[in-house]
């Protein structure tokens, strides 16, 4: 009678540690989804910026996709554009933004050489 009790106990005491695990390996997995999405926006929008398209017609496109995107386009210098495209992501894991203090945010940046 005492192992069935015992098994019990170890039960209790390890399944809050798994489902924690569980959890923060799911949350890892749409951080790495998020960010590879997050690329092949960043490709798209490079190609709307080479083709002529407006800064409106491209938001308009990424709110389309993803209304959590934010997009940052810098000119330097006349040649070079730089693209900063995020995406706030939010905990499944319970407790784990407590620990962290916040939500992920997935960043892409490019940096392209680009003559009108």
């Amino acid at each position: 009678m005492k192992k069935k009790g015992q098994a019990l106990v170890e039960f209790v005491i390890i399944l809050p540690i798994v489902i924690f695990l569980f959890f923060g390996a799911v949350d890892f997995g749409r951080i790495i989804l998020r960010t590879n999405e997050l690329e092949t926006l960043t490709s798209d929008v490079i190609d709307l910026y080479k083709n002529g398209s407006s800064y409106e017609e491209i938001n308009k496109f990424l709110k389309e996709t993803n209304k959590d995107n934010t997009l940052e386009v810098k000119n330097k210098n006349n040649e070079y554009v730089e693209f900063n495209l995020k995406s706030k992501i939010n905990f499944i894991t319970p407790g784990l933004s407590k620990i962290l203090g916040k939500d992920y945010e997935a960043k892409v940046k490019r940096v392209i050489y680009y003559e009108k």
